[in-house]
Protein backbone atom coordinates (compact mmCIF):
# COMPACT_ATOMS: atom_id res chain seq x y z
CA UNK A 1 0.00 0.00 0.00
CA UNK A 2 3.01 2.13 1.10
CA UNK A 3 4.62 1.38 -2.72
CA UNK A 4 0.90 2.29 -4.59
CA UNK A 5 0.16 5.52 -2.33
CA UNK A 6 3.09 7.31 -4.11
CA UNK A 7 1.07 7.80 -7.37
CA UNK A 8 4.20 6.75 -9.76
CA UNK A 9 3.60 5.04 -12.87
CA UNK A 10 7.01 2.88 -13.00
CA UNK A 11 6.30 2.08 -9.31
CA UNK A 12 3.25 0.17 -10.35
CA UNK A 13 4.85 -1.39 -13.60
CA UNK A 14 7.04 -2.96 -10.63
CA UNK A 15 3.93 -4.00 -8.86
CA UNK A 16 2.47 -5.22 -11.75
CA UNK A 17 5.39 -7.10 -12.80
CA UNK A 18 5.78 -8.69 -9.89
CA UNK A 19 2.21 -9.74 -9.91
CA UNK A 20 1.62 -8.13 -6.24
CA UNK A 21 -1.92 -8.40 -4.85
CA UNK A 22 -3.54 -6.36 -2.14
CA UNK A 23 -5.89 -7.78 0.53
CA UNK A 24 -8.45 -5.95 -0.45
CA UNK A 25 -10.11 -6.33 -3.96
CA UNK A 26 -13.09 -4.35 -4.70
CA UNK A 27 -14.99 -4.50 -7.85
CA UNK A 28 -15.45 -1.09 -9.77
CA UNK A 29 -18.50 -0.78 -11.46
CA UNK A 30 -18.10 1.97 -14.34
CA UNK A 31 -21.08 2.62 -16.06
CA UNK A 32 -20.83 3.02 -20.40
CA UNK A 33 -22.81 5.56 -22.13
CA UNK A 34 -20.27 6.39 -24.47
CA UNK A 35 -18.96 3.45 -26.65
CA UNK A 36 -15.15 4.43 -27.28
CA UNK A 37 -13.89 3.90 -23.41
CA UNK A 38 -10.04 3.45 -24.29
CA UNK A 39 -8.83 6.84 -23.07
CA UNK A 40 -10.89 6.41 -19.44
CA UNK A 41 -9.61 3.07 -19.35
CA UNK A 42 -6.05 4.04 -20.01
CA UNK A 43 -6.20 6.29 -17.82
CA UNK A 44 -7.24 4.64 -15.42
CA UNK A 45 -4.91 1.90 -15.56
CA UNK A 46 -2.72 2.53 -12.67
CA UNK A 47 -5.82 1.92 -10.78
CA UNK A 48 -8.39 -0.39 -12.21
CA UNK A 49 -5.60 -3.08 -13.68
CA UNK A 50 -5.35 -3.98 -9.70
CA UNK A 51 -8.82 -5.16 -9.42
CA UNK A 52 -11.66 -6.81 -11.08
CA UNK A 53 -13.75 -3.95 -12.90
CA UNK A 54 -17.70 -4.35 -14.33
CA UNK A 55 -18.60 -2.16 -17.01
CA UNK A 56 -22.65 -2.42 -17.41
CA UNK A 57 -23.39 -0.62 -20.39
CA UNK A 58 -26.67 1.54 -20.90
CA UNK A 59 -29.24 -0.34 -22.42
CA UNK A 60 -30.12 2.34 -25.15
CA UNK A 61 -26.26 2.80 -26.88
CA UNK A 62 -26.12 0.82 -30.10
CA UNK A 63 -22.54 0.55 -30.99
CA UNK A 64 -19.81 -1.56 -29.65
CA UNK A 65 -17.92 -0.70 -26.58
CA UNK A 66 -14.02 -0.21 -27.47
CA UNK A 67 -11.96 -1.06 -24.46
CA UNK A 68 -8.55 -1.86 -24.00
CA UNK A 69 -6.79 -4.70 -23.05
CA UNK A 70 -4.83 -5.94 -19.84
CA UNK A 71 -8.07 -5.71 -17.79
CA UNK A 72 -9.76 -8.00 -15.57
CA UNK A 73 -13.04 -7.22 -16.22
CA UNK A 74 -16.74 -8.46 -17.03
CA UNK A 75 -19.12 -6.63 -19.55
CA UNK A 76 -22.60 -6.59 -19.23
CA UNK A 77 -25.41 -5.18 -21.95
CA UNK A 78 -28.96 -5.14 -22.18
CA UNK A 79 -29.33 -9.06 -23.01
CA UNK A 80 -27.50 -9.98 -19.75
CA UNK A 81 -29.68 -7.05 -18.11
CA UNK A 82 -32.94 -8.83 -19.36
CA UNK A 83 -31.84 -12.14 -18.35
CA UNK A 84 -30.74 -11.88 -14.83
CA UNK A 85 -33.86 -9.32 -14.33
CA UNK A 86 -36.42 -10.09 -16.44
CA UNK A 87 -39.34 -8.38 -17.27
CA UNK A 88 -41.37 -8.47 -14.15
CA UNK A 89 -39.78 -5.03 -12.91
CA UNK A 90 -40.31 -1.42 -12.18
CA UNK A 91 -36.74 -0.70 -12.57
CA UNK A 92 -34.73 0.60 -15.60
CA UNK A 93 -31.12 0.02 -15.71
CA UNK A 94 -31.03 2.95 -18.25
CA UNK A 95 -29.15 6.02 -18.82
CA UNK A 96 -26.90 6.72 -14.96
CA UNK A 97 -28.89 3.74 -13.79
CA UNK A 98 -26.94 0.88 -15.36
CA UNK A 99 -24.31 1.53 -12.59
CA UNK A 100 -27.36 -0.53 -10.14
CA UNK A 101 -26.89 -3.71 -12.20
CA UNK A 102 -22.98 -3.78 -11.45
CA UNK A 103 -24.15 -3.40 -7.74
CA UNK A 104 -26.27 -6.09 -8.10
CA UNK A 105 -24.46 -8.69 -9.51
CA UNK A 106 -20.88 -7.70 -8.09
CA UNK A 107 -19.68 -10.38 -5.43
CA UNK A 108 -17.07 -8.39 -3.64
CA UNK A 109 -16.70 -6.76 -0.27
CA UNK A 110 -16.44 -3.31 -1.46
CA UNK A 111 -17.56 -1.54 -4.23
CA UNK A 112 -16.33 2.20 -6.26
CA UNK A 113 -18.43 3.65 -8.30
CA UNK A 114 -16.32 6.00 -10.71
CA UNK A 115 -18.37 7.05 -14.31
CA UNK A 116 -16.78 7.26 -17.71
CA UNK A 117 -16.19 11.04 -18.07
CA UNK A 118 -14.13 11.38 -15.26
CA UNK A 119 -10.21 10.88 -15.37
CA UNK A 120 -7.87 10.31 -11.93
CA UNK A 121 -7.15 14.15 -10.37
CA UNK A 122 -3.58 15.29 -9.42
CA UNK A 123 -3.22 16.41 -5.95
CA UNK A 124 -1.76 19.79 -5.37
CA UNK A 125 2.09 18.40 -5.41
CA UNK A 126 1.06 16.41 -8.84
CA UNK A 127 1.03 13.05 -7.53
CA UNK A 128 -1.42 11.00 -9.45
CA UNK A 129 -4.51 10.47 -6.69
CA UNK A 130 -5.16 7.00 -5.91
CA UNK A 131 -8.85 7.32 -5.62
CA UNK A 132 -9.26 3.58 -4.89
CA UNK A 133 -6.64 3.23 -2.13
CA UNK A 134 -8.29 6.75 -0.67
CA UNK A 135 -11.50 4.81 -0.91
CA UNK A 136 -10.36 1.54 1.05
CA UNK A 137 -8.81 3.66 3.81
CA UNK A 138 -12.06 5.50 3.94
CA UNK A 139 -14.24 2.57 4.42
CA UNK A 140 -11.87 0.25 6.56
CA UNK A 141 -11.12 3.26 9.35
CA UNK A 142 -14.15 3.73 11.71
CA UNK A 143 -16.45 6.94 11.04
CA UNK A 144 -17.55 9.15 14.00
CA UNK A 145 -20.94 10.59 13.51
CA UNK A 146 -22.55 11.22 16.52
CA UNK A 147 -19.79 13.70 17.52
CA UNK A 148 -18.03 15.81 15.49
CA UNK A 149 -14.22 16.05 15.39
CA UNK A 150 -12.87 19.41 14.69
CA UNK A 151 -9.79 18.00 12.98
CA UNK A 152 -11.63 16.07 10.56
CA UNK A 153 -10.84 12.51 10.68
CA UNK A 154 -9.25 11.34 13.48
CA UNK A 155 -7.95 8.52 12.13
CA UNK A 156 -6.01 10.03 9.06
CA UNK A 157 -2.16 10.32 9.58
CA UNK A 158 -1.23 13.44 11.87
CA UNK A 159 -4.79 13.37 13.19
CA UNK A 160 -6.37 12.62 16.10
CA UNK A 161 -9.35 13.46 18.81
CA UNK A 162 -9.60 16.81 20.16
CA UNK A 163 -9.71 17.87 23.53
CA UNK A 164 -13.41 16.98 25.15
CA UNK A 165 -14.22 14.41 22.75
CA UNK A 166 -15.78 11.35 24.79
CA UNK A 167 -13.81 8.37 25.10
CA UNK A 168 -16.72 6.26 25.00
CA UNK A 169 -16.81 7.42 21.11
CA UNK A 170 -13.51 7.30 19.90
CA UNK A 171 -14.04 3.55 19.05
CA UNK A 172 -16.24 5.17 16.06
CA UNK A 173 -18.82 3.01 13.79
CA UNK A 174 -18.08 1.18 10.91
CA UNK A 175 -18.14 3.54 7.70
CA UNK A 176 -20.26 2.14 4.92
CA UNK A 177 -20.18 4.60 2.42
CA UNK A 178 -17.60 7.30 1.23
CA UNK A 179 -18.41 9.51 -1.20
CA UNK A 180 -15.57 11.39 -3.24
CA UNK A 181 -15.59 15.03 -4.76
CA UNK A 182 -14.69 16.36 -8.26
CA UNK A 183 -12.17 18.94 -9.75
CA UNK A 184 -12.69 21.11 -12.25
CA UNK A 185 -16.53 20.83 -12.92
CA UNK A 186 -18.02 21.05 -9.66
CA UNK A 187 -21.05 19.07 -8.87
CA UNK A 188 -24.02 22.34 -9.68
CA UNK A 189 -27.25 21.58 -10.96
CA UNK A 190 -28.54 23.08 -14.31
CA UNK A 191 -29.72 26.43 -12.90
CA UNK A 192 -26.06 27.10 -10.60
CA UNK A 193 -24.19 25.69 -13.66
CA UNK A 194 -25.79 27.52 -16.54
CA UNK A 195 -25.52 30.73 -14.19
CA UNK A 196 -21.72 30.15 -13.51
CA UNK A 197 -20.49 28.50 -16.59
CA UNK A 198 -17.17 29.62 -16.30
CA UNK A 199 -16.62 28.56 -12.87
CA UNK A 200 -14.69 25.31 -12.21
CA UNK A 201 -13.79 24.25 -8.60
CA UNK A 202 -9.92 23.81 -8.33
CA UNK A 203 -9.61 23.76 -4.44
CA UNK A 204 -7.92 20.41 -2.99
CA UNK A 205 -8.96 20.33 0.36
CA UNK A 206 -6.43 17.56 1.93
CA UNK A 207 -9.72 16.14 4.08
CA UNK A 208 -11.82 13.39 5.04
CA UNK A 209 -14.95 14.04 7.58
CA UNK A 210 -17.88 12.14 8.88
CA UNK A 211 -21.06 13.43 8.11
CA UNK A 212 -22.80 14.06 11.49
CA UNK A 213 -26.33 11.93 11.87
CA UNK A 214 -29.73 13.15 11.44
CA UNK A 215 -27.54 15.47 8.70
CA UNK A 216 -28.45 14.28 5.17
CA UNK A 217 -26.54 14.83 2.12
CA UNK A 218 -26.92 15.12 -1.75
CA UNK A 219 -24.98 11.83 -2.66
CA UNK A 220 -23.42 12.13 -6.47
CA UNK A 221 -23.24 7.84 -7.88
CA UNK A 222 -19.97 9.20 -9.66
CA UNK A 223 -17.57 8.83 -7.05
CA UNK A 224 -18.65 6.63 -4.31
CA UNK A 225 -17.70 3.56 -2.56
CA UNK A 226 -19.32 1.69 -0.25
CA UNK A 227 -19.27 -1.96 1.49
CA UNK A 228 -21.87 -3.95 -0.35
CA UNK A 229 -23.38 -6.61 2.60
CA UNK A 230 -23.60 -3.20 4.93
CA UNK A 231 -25.53 -1.08 2.37
CA UNK A 232 -26.13 -2.53 -0.63
CA UNK A 233 -29.67 -3.15 -1.13
CA UNK A 234 -29.80 0.81 0.29
CA UNK A 235 -28.23 1.91 -2.93
CA UNK A 236 -31.75 2.05 -4.80
CA UNK A 237 -32.46 2.62 -8.39
CA UNK A 238 -36.39 4.38 -7.93
CA UNK A 239 -36.70 7.89 -8.77
CA UNK A 240 -36.99 8.43 -12.41
CA UNK A 241 -38.19 12.20 -13.96
CA UNK A 242 -40.49 11.99 -16.69
CA UNK A 243 -38.36 13.78 -19.25
CA UNK A 244 -34.63 12.75 -17.85
CA UNK A 245 -31.86 12.81 -20.25
CA UNK A 246 -28.29 11.21 -20.57
CA UNK A 247 -25.99 14.30 -18.81
CA UNK A 248 -25.98 14.28 -15.09
CA UNK A 249 -27.87 17.59 -14.59
CA UNK A 250 -31.23 16.01 -15.78
CA UNK A 251 -31.18 12.88 -13.65
CA UNK A 252 -32.35 12.97 -9.68
CA UNK A 253 -31.72 8.85 -9.02
CA UNK A 254 -28.46 9.22 -6.94
CA UNK A 255 -29.87 12.19 -4.78
CA UNK A 256 -32.93 10.16 -4.00
CA UNK A 257 -30.98 7.09 -3.42
CA UNK A 258 -28.41 8.72 -1.47
CA UNK A 259 -31.11 10.38 1.03
CA UNK A 260 -32.05 6.78 1.22
CA UNK A 261 -28.58 5.24 2.43
CA UNK A 262 -28.15 8.08 4.84
CA UNK A 263 -31.30 7.08 6.63
CA UNK A 264 -30.62 3.88 6.66
CA UNK A 265 -27.23 4.80 8.20
CA UNK A 266 -28.53 6.53 10.80
CA UNK A 267 -30.81 4.12 12.05
CA UNK A 268 -28.55 1.58 11.76
CA UNK A 269 -25.62 3.27 13.61
CA UNK A 270 -23.26 3.31 10.39
CA UNK A 271 -21.09 6.16 9.07
CA UNK A 272 -20.64 8.23 6.04
CA UNK A 273 -17.62 9.49 5.27
CA UNK A 274 -16.80 12.73 2.66
CA UNK A 275 -13.98 14.56 1.25
CA UNK A 276 -10.84 12.88 0.05
CA UNK A 277 -10.64 11.31 -2.72
CA UNK A 278 -10.85 13.83 -5.83
CA UNK A 279 -11.52 12.96 -9.30
CA UNK A 280 -11.21 15.09 -12.55
CA UNK A 281 -14.60 15.59 -14.32
CA UNK A 282 -14.54 16.19 -17.93
CA UNK A 283 -16.93 18.90 -19.44
CA UNK A 284 -20.00 17.92 -20.72
CA UNK A 285 -23.64 18.36 -21.23
CA UNK A 286 -25.69 22.09 -21.91
CA UNK A 287 -26.85 22.88 -18.82
CA UNK A 288 -29.02 25.26 -20.56
CA UNK A 289 -30.51 22.28 -22.41
CA UNK A 290 -30.34 20.12 -19.24
CA UNK A 291 -32.49 23.16 -17.15
CA UNK A 292 -35.79 21.87 -18.66
CA UNK A 293 -35.45 18.44 -17.56
CA UNK A 294 -34.33 18.84 -14.41
CA UNK A 295 -36.46 21.53 -13.03
CA UNK A 296 -38.97 19.04 -12.65
CA UNK A 297 -36.27 17.58 -10.23
CA UNK A 298 -35.14 20.79 -8.89
CA UNK A 299 -38.67 21.42 -7.52
CA UNK A 300 -39.97 17.88 -6.67
CA UNK A 301 -36.51 18.46 -3.87
CA UNK A 302 -38.56 21.08 -2.13
CA UNK A 303 -40.97 18.11 -0.69
CA UNK A 304 -38.39 15.52 -1.00
CA UNK A 305 -36.16 16.63 1.74
CA UNK A 306 -38.43 17.89 4.39
CA UNK A 307 -40.28 13.94 4.19
CA UNK A 308 -36.87 12.70 4.50
CA UNK A 309 -35.63 14.66 7.67
CA UNK A 310 -38.82 13.39 9.29
CA UNK A 311 -38.96 10.15 8.52
CA UNK A 312 -38.21 7.62 11.66
CA UNK A 313 -38.06 4.16 10.90
CA UNK A 314 -39.36 1.00 13.67
CA UNK A 315 -36.76 -0.54 15.83
CA UNK A 316 -37.94 -3.76 14.24
CA UNK A 317 -36.09 -2.61 10.63
CA UNK A 318 -33.04 -4.40 12.03
CA UNK A 319 -31.74 -5.08 8.18
CA UNK A 320 -30.71 -2.63 5.33
CA UNK A 321 -33.95 -4.49 3.12
CA UNK A 322 -36.17 -3.87 5.95
CA UNK A 323 -35.33 -0.33 6.07
CA UNK A 324 -35.89 0.29 2.50
CA UNK A 325 -39.49 -1.43 3.05
CA UNK A 326 -40.17 1.15 5.74
CA UNK A 327 -39.28 4.25 3.68
CA UNK A 328 -41.16 3.26 0.68
CA UNK A 329 -44.46 2.15 2.70
CA UNK A 330 -43.53 6.02 3.94
CA UNK A 331 -42.94 7.00 0.74
CA UNK A 332 -46.76 6.08 -0.76
CA UNK A 333 -48.51 6.98 1.84
CA UNK A 334 -46.98 10.54 2.79
CA UNK A 335 -45.77 11.93 -1.10
CA UNK A 336 -47.54 8.98 -3.73
CA UNK A 337 -50.66 11.52 -4.10
CA UNK A 338 -48.50 14.72 -4.46
CA UNK A 339 -47.10 13.63 -7.90
CA UNK A 340 -47.14 10.39 -9.71
CA UNK A 341 -43.52 9.63 -9.75
CA UNK A 342 -43.27 9.52 -5.99
CA UNK A 343 -45.72 6.63 -6.46
CA UNK A 344 -43.38 4.68 -8.95
CA UNK A 345 -40.38 5.38 -6.71
CA UNK A 346 -42.08 3.60 -4.03
CA UNK A 347 -42.73 0.88 -6.29
CA UNK A 348 -39.42 0.32 -7.81
CA UNK A 349 -37.43 0.72 -4.02
CA UNK A 350 -39.57 -2.53 -3.36
CA UNK A 351 -39.20 -4.14 -6.40
CA UNK A 352 -35.31 -3.50 -5.88
CA UNK A 353 -35.17 -5.36 -2.53
CA UNK A 354 -37.47 -8.54 -4.05
CA UNK A 355 -34.12 -8.11 -6.86
CA UNK A 356 -32.05 -7.94 -3.95
CA UNK A 357 -33.16 -10.75 -2.23
CA UNK A 358 -33.13 -12.89 -5.49
CA UNK A 359 -30.18 -12.16 -7.53
CA UNK A 360 -27.81 -9.68 -5.20
CA UNK A 361 -27.94 -11.83 -2.40
CA UNK A 362 -27.07 -15.00 -4.30
CA UNK A 363 -23.84 -17.03 -4.53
Amino acid sequence: KLFIDTGKDEVFSLIQALNIRVTLTPVLPTRALRSDLTIFMNEWRPMFSRFHVIIVKDPDLKEELKIPEGFNLDVYGKPDIDQVVGSSTSILFSGYSCRYFGYLVSRKKYIISVDDDCLPARDPKGFLVDAVAQHISNLTNPATPFFFNTLYDPYAEGADFVRGYPFSLRGGVKCALSCGLWLNLADHDAPTQALKARQRNSRYVDAVMTVPARSLIPISGINIAFEREAVGPALVPALKLAGEGKCRWETMEDIWSGLCVKIVCDHLGLGVKTGLPYIWRTDRGDPIASLKKEWEGVKLMEDVIPFFQSVRLPREATTVEECIIEVANAVKERLGSMDPVFARAAKAMLDWVKLWQSVGSSS
